[in-house]
């Protein structure tokens, strides 16, 4: 293969790659435009986020067994082709619902696009080029998510929150032609191993009750809705097949016997604590500085540009820095980052300011960084190489639904908080307060009054920040409680344990 075609390859493969991950973090500052469009409440519009996470975790581990029956060449056009459809659906969209459905779309087919760059790109290069090939290919993913909040606040700030998907159509088509052009046929087998539809049915039930219950919860009052109750009552029958099936069938579609590697375990286990602390301030910054600061949304895209920097910085450092401390002090390190980044948000009033807002997302990036270098290093060190493909499919599947589960969380406790503290200040605007009757009662809520909105909106900001405030603190104490359990993992020997 010539440099020159090689280099068409990477170019191809990286183009796809960055604009699933892009699709991640554009969104997000679009979120509150979008809110308004559909008449959304704030934890409805979530959904345009965590559909998007969930369906990608789930389909992602079939990208194996498609790879084999299609050929990479033809699935990957086909998940191109599909992603690119799904993106300007998503922006012609006119109702939540179907930019839901839409966004489920994209993420189904943008979900194979990882994986198969990957392995394309691998088998493009010689071994000895690998390692070069893949720090290539992992800034251009790297820097996707980056650069998202300040494109998606530029093109809805100038066109409209609907460019943040039709972008995906330009970018598509060429992603397309050099797919045609570049890319070599692979061998497709027909008569390849079969699939777990069983396993596979059983966990997209799960996961989906159990982010439709995590979701809906709040507003249905929890297990007082019957709702709830069926979807509580498909999250353990899901779960429970998916596990027996795991455990007992000969070709299972996530083998769990993994997880008797006890670094491999913990590691997962940390990547899904990682999604659970790490997407929630991403979505939740764009509505408290767009609504509560009155920033413009191209502000609020650079004021989220400093997170972004701050993890490409970290993961820069730890290549560079990596040998001089043990991998288990570096994820430490983060998740005390993460957590001091947390409680530094947690002091934040209604008058912050743009510096604080820059350097605390700086120091989240960090932290987020340097856990996710090392914790790729800890989690594969002693696990045989054999099982390293599908052992990172279901890496990625936890870390996704740690994310998707965070967010939803975070969102609840953010209106549950919300409305307790909008309650408990109410009380205090009623006649029998006599701080009230000062300035010749003109603070008295009656009908003409008004200084009775202005209060009432006042109040209602006033509540919403304790709410943010409850988020970030609790966080914060996340990110410590699980810094204990890094002390469980094992010193890594000099060759994977076979």
């Amino acid at each position: 293969m010539t440099t020159a075609r090689r280099f068409a390859i990477t170019a191809t493969v990286m183009f796809a790659s960055s604009m699933y991950a892009l699709d991640w973090t554009i969104a997000a500052v679009a979120l509150p435009h979008m809110q308004g469009t559909f008449s959304a409440t704030q934890d409805q519009i979530s959904w345009v986020l965590t559909s998007y996470i969930v369906i990608s975790a789930i389909t992602m581990p079939t990208t194996a067994w498609l790879a084999e029956r299609l050929g990479r060449k033809r699935l990957y056009l086909i998940a191109i082709s599909g992603f690119t459809i799904s993106s300007a659906l998503c922006g012609l969209a006119d109702s939540l619902e179907t930019e839901i459905a839409y966004r489920l779309a994209q993420g189904a087919f943008g979900a194979f696009l990882i994986p198969l760059s990957q392995s394309i790109l691998l088998d493009s290069y010689p071994p000895a080029k690998h390692a070069k090939a893949m720090a290539i290919w992992s800034v251009g993913v790297m820097l996707a998510p980056v650069l998202g909040p300040t494109v998606g606040g530029y093109l809805t700030h100038e066109y409209s929150w609907r460019w943040v998907f039709l972008i995906n159509i330009p970018m598509g088509m060429v992603g397309i032609l050099g797919g045609i052009i570049f890319l070599t046929k692979t061998r497709h087998n027909q008569s390849a191993r079969g699939f777990d539809w069983l396993g596979f049915t059983a966990l997209a039930i799960g996961v989906g009750a159990l982010q439709t219950m995590l979701d809906r919860g709040e507003r249905l009052d929890w297990f007082s809705s019957g709702e709830v109750l069926i979807e509580c009552t498909l999250v353990m029958a899901g779960m429970y097949i998916f596990v027996m099936q795991g455990l007992t069938a000969k070709a299972p579609m996530i083998n769990l016997r993994l997880f008797r590697d006890r670094n491999y375990a913990l590691g997962t286990l940390f990547a899904f604590l990682y999604g659970l602390l790490s997407l929630a301030p991403l979505v939740m910054l764009p509505p408290f500085l767009q609504e509560l600061q009155g920033y413009p949304i191209t502000e609020v895209g650079l004021l989220m540009t400093p997170r972004g920097l701050g993890m490409m910085f970290s993961m820069i450092l730890f290549g560079r820095f990596s040998t001089m401390l043990p991998p288990k002090t570096w994820v430490i390190l983060g998740f005390f980052l993460l957590g001091l980044s947390s409680l530094a948000m947690s002091q934040w009033t209604l008058e912050v300011s743009a510096w604080q807002i820059s350097w605390t997302g700086w120091v989240q990036g960090m932290g987020a960084g340097i856990v996710v270098a090392p914790l790729n290093y800890i989690t594969f060190s002693t696990l045989d190489p054999r099982h390293r493909t599908e052992a990172s499919s279901v890496w990625n599947l936890v870390r996704s639904l740690g994310s998707s589960m965070g967010l939803a969380i975070a969102l609840a406790i953010l209106v549950r908080m919300s409305s307790t503290s909008y309650a408990g200040l109410s009380e205090h605007l009623s006649p029998y307060n006599k701080s009230l009757w000062l300035f010749g009662g003109t603070w008295l809520p009656t009908r003409d009054n008004p200084a009775l909105s202005f209060a009432e909106a006042e109040i209602a900001r006033q509540a919403a920040m304790i709410g943010y405030l409850d988020v970030f603190y609790l966080s914060a104490i996340a990110s410590v409680i699980v810094v204990p359990l890094v002390f469980l993992i094992k010193k890594a020997p000099n060759a994977p344990a076979r």
